[in-house]
């Protein structure tokens, strides 16, 4: 272990850990000792840079809170999230794909019966939401837990809007017989995520937006069912080709239309005009893993 070099310091870190009990744990940081290794090599990391990183990576731990997390906020923008869970959550072509969770789920959010309004009363377009939940044979998928959530028209969560207590554009459905399950809201708007603390110093530096493009985010857990955590993009949102958390996948992008108060399926439920929103989620079987 004395006189170690830049060609003999990997492999003597790694042996340091061979009593490691837990062998995806070795497994993990040897992988990871190598990784960061090869990287300092591969840019030739000098010392002032080395200072500069430690420093991004205090501040940013020094951000986080119980409301706020910068560390996966920054495992976002580098892709390591979506990353995470395409690996995870690998299903195929007609299966509902996964997305982000994203930071703003409650576990505190209403139960509410079908067609309810969950907007809180919040000012905006109104949006009425008709979803199916399935499996891959298209047999309705009855008694399936749904959880929705989405922002305002200004982009801001219920956490967000100023004196807001109680939870809004958030509830817990349940699909009936036929794997239906509905509710009134109103339509969400694109929004920037915090750039305030060090990832909004990286997306600076390297000139990339703020903005993630408009959704709704839902998370749908049946019996037999692989849990599905998704979200559905509006088709016509400017940001859909620059979300900064890469959460964007074709088949998640559907067509929010608007109609005349008198016109559309929802006709006579509104007296201005409003978005519809209808789609079918498919959920994979458990034994698929």
């Amino acid at each position: 272990m004395r006189d170690l070099t830049s060609d003999t310091i990997t492999e003597a870190v790694i042996s340091t850990m061979q009593d490691t009990k837990d062998c995806r744990l070795a497994e993990i940081l040897e992988s990871l000792v190598r990784h960061v290794h090869a990287f300092v090599r591969d840019v030739g990391l000098t010392e002032e840079e080395w200072a500069r990183g430690v420093d991004f990576l205090t501040r940013t731990g020094r951000m986080c809170t119980p409301t706020r997390q910068e560390f996966i906020l920054l495992s976002d923008v580098l892709g390591v999230t979506m990353l995470v869970d395409a690996l995870s959550n690998r299903r195929p072509a007609e299966a509902t794909q996964n997305s982000v969770l994203g930071p703003f789920f409650r576990d505190d959010r209403p139960q509410r019966p079908d067609a309810a309004d969950i907007s809180g009363g919040l000012p905006g377009t109104p949006l009425f939401f008709e979803g199916r939940v399935v499996d891959r044979e298209g047999a309705p998928v009855a008694g399936a837990a749904v959880d929705v959530w989405h922002s305002d028209a200004e982009g801001r969560y219920d956490v967000d809007v100023p004196g807001r207590v109680d939870p809004a554009m958030r509830a817990l459905l349940r699909t009936d017989e036929t794997g239906h399950f509905g509710f009134r809201s109103i339509r969400p708007s694109s929004y920037p995520i915090p750039g305030d603390g060090t990832v909004g110093e990286y997306m600076n530096a390297t000139g990339r937006s703020l903005m993630r493009p408009a959704h709704v985010h839902l998370l749908i857990e049946a019996s037999g069912f692989q849990r599905v955590t998704t979200m559905l993009f509006p088709s016509d949102d400017p940001h859909l080709d620059s979300d900064p958390v890469f959460g964007v996948k074709e088949s998640l992008v559907a067509s929010y239309d608007t109609y005349e108060a008198d016109d559309g399926p929802c006709r006579g439920l509104t007296d201005v005009p409003y978005t519809a929103l209808r789609h079918t989620f498919v959920l994979e079987p458990l034994s698929a893993h």
